[in-house]
């Protein structure tokens, strides 16, 4: 098996209107995906992040600061998880409940590198 990030994306206020009860509907979904992806062996870590932080560019003494969602969009959490190939990982990502419950939610799947081929260092997995 091999390891995938979920990068979970959506709009920023994508929730500001959802009431209490639709806020924890969706939470509940959340808490039963993770379920499933542990009851499966595919659940390495999850987490959802804060909608506010900063975006960090630059070189030494030029550094620039920017805000989180200037484009709308930010990162809402991510997903460490096994699957057997890209295929199967795709199809763990479609289960997620941000696609249920609304249309601006993107997820990008990707494996991890857990060595570089050019000099052989391993990363550190823990």
């Amino acid at each position: 098996m091999r390891e995938y990030m979920l990068r979970i994306l959506n709009q920023i206020d994508h929730q500001k209107d959802w009431p209490v009860e639709r806020h924890t509907e969706f939470v509940k979904k959340c808490e039963k995906y993770i379920g499933e992806l542990q009851k499966g062996g595919h659940l390495i870590a999850a987490q959802p992040l804060t909608k506010s932080g900063i975006i960090l560019s630059g070189i030494p003494d030029k550094w620039k600061e920017e805000p989180l969602g200037k484009n709308g969009e930010v990162q809402v959490g991510y997903y460490h998880i096994r699957a057997k190939d890209l295929r199967e990982a795709i199809e763990l990502a479609k289960g997620n409940p941000e696609f249920e419950y609304g249309t601006t939610a993107r997820i990008e799947v990707r494996p991890i590198t857990e060595e570089e081929e050019d000099t052989g260092f391993v990363y550190p997995s823990k």
